[in-house]
């Protein structure tokens, strides 16, 4: 597996990933996710988005940026083609390691409450819950990691 900046060609891949990953999520929330309608471009352009290629192919993608006080994944999909592979922990590893060198000591995420399947991935990566907020019309959970204390 390799992991890479995004460049331009990489949008319509990336956005294809959102499609095929956040499709299923539509009748649970009663409307499209955020991910889906996402500006892809704009974050490729300012920089924000790695991809996962596997055999030469584009099979998930992270949108992660530093704020002032964390680093922040705004989105992270693996095309159900490659989901068990290990691209979404790897992905996440990254983001890590991109906190890190920013020199931040914390990571921060959100689900969709009704994105069930999340809650687990991220509790195993060390992950806590720390929120249940309304945004953009959305019903949210966040979830934190304090990298002060975990040396990977």
């Amino acid at each position: 597996m390799e992991l890479r900046l995004a460049n331009l060609d990489d949008v319509s891949r990336v956005r294809a990933i959102a499609e095929r990953a956040y499709i299923k999520y539509v009748p649970r929330i009663g409307r499209v996710p955020a991910p889906m309608a996402a500006d892809f471009l704009s974050y490729v352009q300012a920089g924000q988005v790695d991809v996962a290629e596997l055999d030469g192919k584009v099979m998930g993608y992270l949108i992660a940026f530093s704020r002032a006080d964390d680093y922040f994944i705004e989105n992270i999909a693996v095309d159900p083609a490659g989901s068990g592979k290990g691209i979404g922990k790897a992905l996440m590893m990254l983001a890590e390691k991109r906190a890190r060198e920013a020199g931040q000591t914390k990571v921060v995420l959100f689900t969709n409450v009704r994105m069930l399947e999340n809650f687990p991935f991220y509790a195993a990566l060390g992950y806590r819950t720390t929120g249940l907020i309304v945004e953009a019309g959305f019903r949210r959970v966040y979830f934190e990691k304090d990298l002060s204390t975990d040396e990977r």
